[in-house]
């Protein structure tokens, strides 16, 4: 089961969208989590085995600078996206990066790549 938490910045109805197909899905928003620091929304994520959905950057310093192995986190670096959108970007590259959040990883997408780093980014990976 496809397991996600989505972080502030994302819109609530995209996790109905993709509830609708079967993917767990919660919005920090609807769990009291609207004001969480960072750290505390990579907790939840991490004590309920929920890959983190973000638009932040900070999340992926977060876990490089702690060297964590887990929560898996997928940043969308893709500008005015609505819950529709946001949908279907998930949908179409959950196969593409699948095994990648199962093992632990920081993902991030753009307009025209998935990037993909492995956790923990130990130091030699950050070098490169």
């Amino acid at each position: 089961m496809i397991r996600l938490l989505l972080d502030q910045g994302l819109p609530r109805t995209t996790g109905k969208l993709l509830s609708a197909v079967a993917w767990d899905i919660v919005h920090v928003g609807d769990i009291g989590l609207g004001r969480a620091t960072d750290q505390q929304i990579l907790d939840y994520a991490k004590s309920g085995s929920r890959v983190c959905v973000t638009l932040d950057a900070d999340f992926h310093a977060l876990l490089a600078t702690a060297d964590a192995t887990e929560p898996s986190v997928i940043r969308i670096r893709r500008e005015g996206l609505n819950a529709g959108a946001v949908a279907e970007l998930l949908m179409k590259v959950w196969p593409r990066i699948e095994k990648n959040v199962t093992d632990g990883a920081m993902i991030t997408i753009t307009e025209r790549s998935i990037r993909v780093r492995n956790l923990p980014v130990s130091r030699r990976q950050r070098q490169e």
